[in-house]
């Protein structure tokens, strides 16, 4: 079972207050090590992994905010696997990926 761990962000200052929030690790956790398990169970310890990528929404009294980060420092390698995933998350929608409707 993962471990809470609470951080603290600073998310932004007025001339009055500065406003933080606790980010509880143990979310992210939990989706990562499901997804090794997934990975493992699908395609066993011969293969090993490429770019990975995390989008995380942020809510806070801001609203809504998406942070991406990746492994990857060529830009263009991680625009690609985000296509890629958008284009697999589409089709089990039942959905076409953008630009192929006629």
């Amino acid at each position: 079972m993962s471990q809470s761990r609470d951080i603290r962000c600073r998310l932004f200052e007025t001339s009055s207050k500065v406003w933080t929030m606790t980010f509880d690790q143990s979310k992210i956790g939990q989706v990562v090590a499901a997804q090794m398990e997934a990975l493992e169970g699908r395609y066993g310890e011969e293969c090993e992994i490429g770019n990975v990528c995390t989008i995380v929404e942020v809510l806070g009294p801001h609203g809504s905010d998406v942070s991406v980060r990746s492994n990857e420092a060529r830009p263009h390698t991680t625009i690609g696997l985000l296509r890629m995933a958008e284009a697999m998350l589409l089709n089990r929608m039942g959905a076409a990926p953008r630009g192929d409707e006629d």
